[in-house]
Protein backbone atom coordinates (compact mmCIF):
# COMPACT_ATOMS: atom_id res chain seq x y z
CA UNK A 1 0.00 0.00 0.00
CA UNK A 2 1.25 3.51 -1.32
CA UNK A 3 1.36 6.41 1.65
CA UNK A 4 -1.46 8.32 -0.41
CA UNK A 5 -3.40 5.17 -0.08
CA UNK A 6 -3.25 5.45 3.40
CA UNK A 7 -5.65 8.63 3.26
CA UNK A 8 -8.68 7.00 1.39
CA UNK A 9 -11.71 5.97 3.01
CA UNK A 10 -13.24 3.55 0.49
CA UNK A 11 -16.19 1.85 1.33
CA UNK A 12 -16.45 3.21 5.13
CA UNK A 13 -19.38 4.83 6.30
CA UNK A 14 -19.24 8.00 8.15
CA UNK A 15 -22.03 10.16 10.57
CA UNK A 16 -21.48 13.51 10.67
CA UNK A 17 -23.83 15.70 13.44
CA UNK A 18 -24.00 19.06 12.74
CA UNK A 19 -23.27 18.20 9.19
CA UNK A 20 -25.89 20.37 8.05
CA UNK A 21 -24.06 23.84 7.96
CA UNK A 22 -20.44 25.54 8.66
CA UNK A 23 -17.50 23.18 9.87
CA UNK A 24 -20.36 20.35 9.83
CA UNK A 25 -20.76 20.65 6.00
CA UNK A 26 -17.26 21.23 4.56
CA UNK A 27 -16.22 17.92 7.20
CA UNK A 28 -19.25 15.99 5.56
CA UNK A 29 -17.98 16.68 1.70
CA UNK A 30 -14.31 16.18 2.87
CA UNK A 31 -15.36 12.38 3.63
CA UNK A 32 -16.81 12.14 1.23
CA UNK A 33 -14.59 13.45 -1.65
CA UNK A 34 -11.83 10.76 0.26
CA UNK A 35 -14.39 7.72 -0.41
CA UNK A 36 -16.88 7.66 2.04
CA UNK A 37 -20.36 6.99 2.29
CA UNK A 38 -21.94 9.72 4.63
CA UNK A 39 -24.87 10.21 6.76
CA UNK A 40 -25.40 13.93 7.80
CA UNK A 41 -27.35 14.40 10.85
CA UNK A 42 -28.76 17.69 11.95
CA UNK A 43 -32.05 19.62 13.51
CA UNK A 44 -32.44 21.62 10.41
CA UNK A 45 -34.16 19.77 7.83
CA UNK A 46 -33.16 22.22 4.63
CA UNK A 47 -29.52 22.58 5.01
CA UNK A 48 -28.95 18.80 5.99
CA UNK A 49 -30.71 17.48 2.98
CA UNK A 50 -28.72 20.03 0.98
CA UNK A 51 -25.51 18.77 2.12
CA UNK A 52 -26.96 14.90 1.65
CA UNK A 53 -27.32 16.09 -1.68
CA UNK A 54 -24.57 17.43 -2.21
CA UNK A 55 -22.40 14.27 -0.65
CA UNK A 56 -24.71 12.26 -3.71
CA UNK A 57 -23.45 14.76 -5.99
CA UNK A 58 -20.07 13.32 -6.26
CA UNK A 59 -21.28 9.65 -6.65
CA UNK A 60 -21.08 8.72 -2.68
CA UNK A 61 -24.10 6.85 -1.35
CA UNK A 62 -25.41 9.35 1.50
CA UNK A 63 -28.48 9.99 4.39
CA UNK A 64 -29.99 12.27 6.44
CA UNK A 65 -32.05 11.74 9.49
CA UNK A 66 -33.15 15.22 11.64
CA UNK A 67 -31.62 14.87 14.83
CA UNK A 68 -32.05 16.84 18.09
CA UNK A 69 -28.90 15.83 19.65
CA UNK A 70 -29.82 16.65 23.11
CA UNK A 71 -32.20 14.04 23.28
CA UNK A 72 -30.69 10.91 23.45
CA UNK A 73 -33.66 8.66 22.28
CA UNK A 74 -32.67 10.65 19.04
CA UNK A 75 -29.12 9.80 19.05
CA UNK A 76 -29.36 5.98 19.23
CA UNK A 77 -31.93 6.18 16.59
CA UNK A 78 -29.53 8.49 14.90
CA UNK A 79 -26.63 5.48 14.76
CA UNK A 80 -29.65 3.14 13.95
CA UNK A 81 -31.40 4.82 10.94
CA UNK A 82 -27.07 5.49 9.58
CA UNK A 83 -26.46 1.80 9.97
CA UNK A 84 -29.95 1.07 8.62
CA UNK A 85 -29.76 3.22 5.62
CA UNK A 86 -25.76 2.99 4.56
CA UNK A 87 -25.05 -0.51 6.29
CA UNK A 88 -22.79 0.17 9.31
CA UNK A 89 -20.67 2.52 10.63
CA UNK A 90 -17.41 3.22 10.40
CA UNK A 91 -16.70 7.24 11.15
CA UNK A 92 -18.28 9.09 13.57
CA UNK A 93 -17.61 12.70 13.89
CA UNK A 94 -19.17 14.54 16.77
CA UNK A 95 -19.60 17.81 15.32
CA UNK A 96 -23.09 19.58 16.66
CA UNK A 97 -23.35 22.77 18.09
CA UNK A 98 -25.80 25.62 18.43
CA UNK A 99 -23.58 28.56 18.27
CA UNK A 100 -23.11 30.90 21.62
CA UNK A 101 -26.34 32.75 23.12
CA UNK A 102 -24.11 35.41 24.06
CA UNK A 103 -22.08 38.28 22.49
CA UNK A 104 -20.74 38.98 25.73
CA UNK A 105 -21.18 36.16 27.94
CA UNK A 106 -22.03 36.72 31.71
CA UNK A 107 -19.29 36.44 34.15
CA UNK A 108 -19.21 33.04 36.30
CA UNK A 109 -21.16 35.01 39.43
CA UNK A 110 -24.17 35.45 37.24
CA UNK A 111 -23.80 32.81 34.71
CA UNK A 112 -27.50 31.13 34.75
CA UNK A 113 -27.87 27.90 35.62
CA UNK A 114 -30.25 26.97 32.77
CA UNK A 115 -27.65 28.08 30.72
CA UNK A 116 -24.88 26.23 31.96
CA UNK A 117 -26.98 23.20 31.81
CA UNK A 118 -27.86 23.57 28.33
CA UNK A 119 -24.02 24.12 26.36
CA UNK A 120 -23.07 20.85 28.79
CA UNK A 121 -26.07 18.69 27.68
CA UNK A 122 -25.20 19.73 23.78
CA UNK A 123 -21.37 20.04 23.81
CA UNK A 124 -20.76 17.49 26.14
CA UNK A 125 -23.64 14.75 26.65
CA UNK A 126 -23.91 14.99 23.77
CA UNK A 127 -20.85 13.67 21.71
CA UNK A 128 -20.68 10.88 25.42
CA UNK A 129 -23.99 9.56 24.02
CA UNK A 130 -22.92 9.36 20.48
CA UNK A 131 -19.97 7.41 21.06
CA UNK A 132 -21.80 5.24 23.14
CA UNK A 133 -24.16 4.51 20.60
CA UNK A 134 -21.57 3.98 17.83
CA UNK A 135 -19.35 1.84 20.00
CA UNK A 136 -22.20 -0.37 20.17
CA UNK A 137 -21.70 -0.75 16.63
CA UNK A 138 -18.00 -0.95 16.27
CA UNK A 139 -16.92 -2.74 19.18
CA UNK A 140 -18.83 -6.05 17.67
CA UNK A 141 -16.74 -5.21 14.26
CA UNK A 142 -13.26 -4.37 16.30
CA UNK A 143 -12.63 -1.71 14.17
CA UNK A 144 -13.42 2.58 14.08
CA UNK A 145 -12.61 5.95 14.29
CA UNK A 146 -14.28 8.66 16.30
CA UNK A 147 -13.77 12.27 16.28
CA UNK A 148 -14.88 14.84 18.67
CA UNK A 149 -14.80 18.91 17.90
CA UNK A 150 -13.55 20.34 20.86
CA UNK A 151 -12.00 24.00 20.46
CA UNK A 152 -9.10 26.16 21.38
CA UNK A 153 -11.03 26.97 24.16
CA UNK A 154 -10.61 24.03 25.89
CA UNK A 155 -6.76 25.13 26.45
CA UNK A 156 -7.22 28.62 26.66
CA UNK A 157 -9.92 30.14 28.95
CA UNK A 158 -11.05 32.86 26.14
CA UNK A 159 -14.98 32.07 26.30
CA UNK A 160 -17.95 31.71 28.25
CA UNK A 161 -17.38 29.97 31.42
CA UNK A 162 -19.67 26.55 30.26
CA UNK A 163 -18.47 26.78 26.55
CA UNK A 164 -14.75 26.37 27.79
CA UNK A 165 -15.59 23.91 30.75
CA UNK A 166 -17.51 21.83 28.25
CA UNK A 167 -14.82 21.64 25.36
CA UNK A 168 -12.03 20.76 28.01
CA UNK A 169 -14.65 17.97 28.99
CA UNK A 170 -15.12 16.71 25.49
CA UNK A 171 -11.10 16.28 25.47
CA UNK A 172 -10.92 14.36 28.55
CA UNK A 173 -13.81 12.41 27.22
CA UNK A 174 -11.65 11.89 24.27
CA UNK A 175 -8.72 10.66 25.91
CA UNK A 176 -10.28 8.34 28.69
CA UNK A 177 -12.52 7.09 25.76
CA UNK A 178 -9.51 6.12 23.69
CA UNK A 179 -7.72 4.21 27.07
CA UNK A 180 -10.90 1.89 27.14
CA UNK A 181 -11.55 1.91 23.14
CA UNK A 182 -7.99 0.83 22.47
CA UNK A 183 -8.67 -2.89 23.12
CA UNK A 184 -11.30 -2.82 20.31
CA UNK A 185 -9.34 -0.82 17.46
CA UNK A 186 -11.66 2.23 17.97
CA UNK A 187 -9.30 5.45 17.62
CA UNK A 188 -10.89 8.88 19.72
CA UNK A 189 -9.16 11.82 18.80
CA UNK A 190 -10.70 15.42 18.61
CA UNK A 191 -10.02 18.40 16.89
CA UNK A 192 -9.69 22.12 18.23
CA UNK A 193 -10.15 24.87 16.06
CA UNK A 194 -9.88 28.35 16.19
CA UNK A 195 -12.56 31.06 15.92
CA UNK A 196 -13.71 30.14 12.72
CA UNK A 197 -16.03 31.78 9.98
CA UNK A 198 -19.21 30.00 9.88
CA UNK A 199 -22.69 30.97 10.62
CA UNK A 200 -22.31 30.79 14.63
CA UNK A 201 -19.77 34.10 13.50
CA UNK A 202 -22.63 35.50 11.90
CA UNK A 203 -22.79 38.39 13.59
CA UNK A 204 -18.84 39.63 13.65
CA UNK A 205 -18.21 42.68 12.17
CA UNK A 206 -15.10 43.53 10.36
CA UNK A 207 -13.75 44.96 12.40
CA UNK A 208 -13.82 41.80 14.61
CA UNK A 209 -12.32 39.51 11.88
CA UNK A 210 -9.77 41.70 11.19
CA UNK A 211 -8.81 41.67 15.08
CA UNK A 212 -9.18 37.58 14.99
CA UNK A 213 -7.01 37.69 11.97
CA UNK A 214 -4.50 40.18 13.09
CA UNK A 215 -3.59 37.38 16.16
CA UNK A 216 -3.24 34.35 14.04
CA UNK A 217 0.35 34.11 13.12
CA UNK A 218 -0.94 32.40 10.13
CA UNK A 219 -2.47 35.37 8.86
CA UNK A 220 -6.17 34.63 8.06
CA UNK A 221 -9.33 33.92 9.77
CA UNK A 222 -9.85 30.43 9.98
CA UNK A 223 -12.54 28.65 7.40
CA UNK A 224 -14.09 25.24 8.02
CA UNK A 225 -12.02 24.00 4.84
CA UNK A 226 -8.97 24.20 6.64
CA UNK A 227 -10.02 21.36 9.56
CA UNK A 228 -10.82 18.62 6.80
CA UNK A 229 -7.03 17.75 5.92
CA UNK A 230 -7.12 17.15 9.66
CA UNK A 231 -10.21 15.05 9.69
CA UNK A 232 -8.95 12.82 7.22
CA UNK A 233 -5.96 11.86 8.64
CA UNK A 234 -7.64 10.98 12.11
CA UNK A 235 -10.51 8.92 10.21
CA UNK A 236 -8.32 6.90 7.95
CA UNK A 237 -5.16 4.51 7.79
CA UNK A 238 -3.11 7.15 8.20
CA UNK A 239 -3.64 7.75 11.64
CA UNK A 240 -4.36 3.89 13.17
CA UNK A 241 -1.43 4.52 15.53
CA UNK A 242 -2.65 7.84 16.95
CA UNK A 243 -5.17 8.11 19.65
CA UNK A 244 -6.44 10.26 22.81
CA UNK A 245 -5.07 13.28 20.83
CA UNK A 246 -6.11 16.86 20.72
CA UNK A 247 -4.97 18.34 17.81
CA UNK A 248 -4.96 22.15 17.37
CA UNK A 249 -6.07 23.58 14.09
CA UNK A 250 -5.58 27.32 15.09
CA UNK A 251 -3.64 28.89 12.97
CA UNK A 252 -0.70 29.69 16.01
CA UNK A 253 -3.28 31.61 18.16
CA UNK A 254 -2.67 30.15 21.09
CA UNK A 255 0.86 30.32 20.66
CA UNK A 256 1.07 33.30 22.93
CA UNK A 257 -0.80 36.18 24.15
CA UNK A 258 0.09 37.91 21.28
CA UNK A 259 0.39 41.86 23.21
CA UNK A 260 0.32 43.58 19.59
CA UNK A 261 -1.14 42.28 16.51
CA UNK A 262 1.42 40.80 14.46
CA UNK A 263 2.87 41.86 11.34
CA UNK A 264 3.72 39.92 8.09
CA UNK A 265 6.40 39.78 5.62
CA UNK A 266 4.37 38.00 2.81
CA UNK A 267 0.57 37.89 1.93
CA UNK A 268 -1.58 35.10 3.72
CA UNK A 269 -1.85 32.08 1.66
CA UNK A 270 -5.60 32.87 2.11
CA UNK A 271 -7.36 36.66 1.47
CA UNK A 272 -10.13 37.66 2.91
CA UNK A 273 -12.69 37.13 0.28
CA UNK A 274 -12.03 33.03 0.27
CA UNK A 275 -12.13 33.42 3.95
CA UNK A 276 -15.59 33.79 3.83
CA UNK A 277 -17.15 32.01 0.77
CA UNK A 278 -18.09 28.50 2.86
CA UNK A 279 -20.30 31.21 5.43
CA UNK A 280 -21.56 33.18 2.46
CA UNK A 281 -22.61 29.78 0.83
CA UNK A 282 -24.19 28.78 4.27
CA UNK A 283 -26.01 32.04 4.57
CA UNK A 284 -27.32 31.82 1.20
CA UNK A 285 -28.60 28.68 1.37
CA UNK A 286 -30.55 29.62 5.16
CA UNK A 287 -31.67 32.84 3.27
CA UNK A 288 -30.23 35.11 5.90
CA UNK A 289 -29.86 38.24 4.24
CA UNK A 290 -26.02 39.44 4.98
CA UNK A 291 -23.30 42.54 3.47
CA UNK A 292 -22.22 40.20 0.69
CA UNK A 293 -19.10 39.35 2.71
CA UNK A 294 -21.11 37.06 5.48
CA UNK A 295 -21.50 39.80 7.90
CA UNK A 296 -25.04 39.94 9.10
CA UNK A 297 -26.59 42.74 11.18
CA UNK A 298 -28.87 42.47 14.22
CA UNK A 299 -31.96 43.59 12.32
CA UNK A 300 -31.63 40.52 9.80
CA UNK A 301 -30.32 37.87 12.34
CA UNK A 302 -33.72 36.88 14.05
CA UNK A 303 -34.36 35.63 9.92
CA UNK A 304 -31.82 32.64 10.75
CA UNK A 305 -33.95 29.42 10.87
CA UNK A 306 -34.94 28.31 14.06
CA UNK A 307 -34.75 24.45 15.34
CA UNK A 308 -37.38 23.14 17.14
CA UNK A 309 -36.86 19.59 19.42
CA UNK A 310 -38.63 16.83 17.99
CA UNK A 311 -40.90 14.49 19.44
CA UNK A 312 -40.24 11.66 16.93
CA UNK A 313 -37.21 11.00 15.06
CA UNK A 314 -37.87 11.06 11.79
CA UNK A 315 -36.53 8.22 9.94
CA UNK A 316 -33.15 8.63 7.41
CA UNK A 317 -33.66 9.90 4.17
CA UNK A 318 -32.01 7.83 1.85
CA UNK A 319 -30.12 10.06 -1.37
CA UNK A 320 -28.52 7.64 -4.11
CA UNK A 321 -25.85 9.16 -6.22
CA UNK A 322 -26.48 10.13 -9.90
CA UNK A 323 -26.22 7.65 -12.35
CA UNK A 324 -23.21 7.55 -14.65
CA UNK A 325 -23.35 10.05 -17.63
CA UNK A 326 -24.68 7.75 -20.44
CA UNK A 327 -26.53 5.66 -18.13
CA UNK A 328 -30.12 5.49 -17.99
CA UNK A 329 -31.95 6.48 -14.95
CA UNK A 330 -34.25 3.59 -14.24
Amino acid sequence: MGVLDLFKLDGKVALVTGGGQGIGRQLALALAEAGANVAVADINERTGSHVAAEVASVGRRSAFMRTDVSRPDEIDAMVAQTVAALGGLDILVNNAWAGGRYLVPPTAEDFPLEDWQFTMNLALQAPFLACKAAARVMIPRGRGKIVNMASMSATIANAGLAYCSAKAGVVMLTKRLAAEWGRYNINVNCISPSYTLSPARRRDSRDSRDLIRSYHPMGWHERPSDLCGTLIYLVSDASNYVTGRDILVDGGHTLNVWLRPLTRTHAPLVSPDEEAEALIHDLDILAVPHDGTGVVSGDNDSRLPGAPALSTPRPATAVSPPPPKGASPG
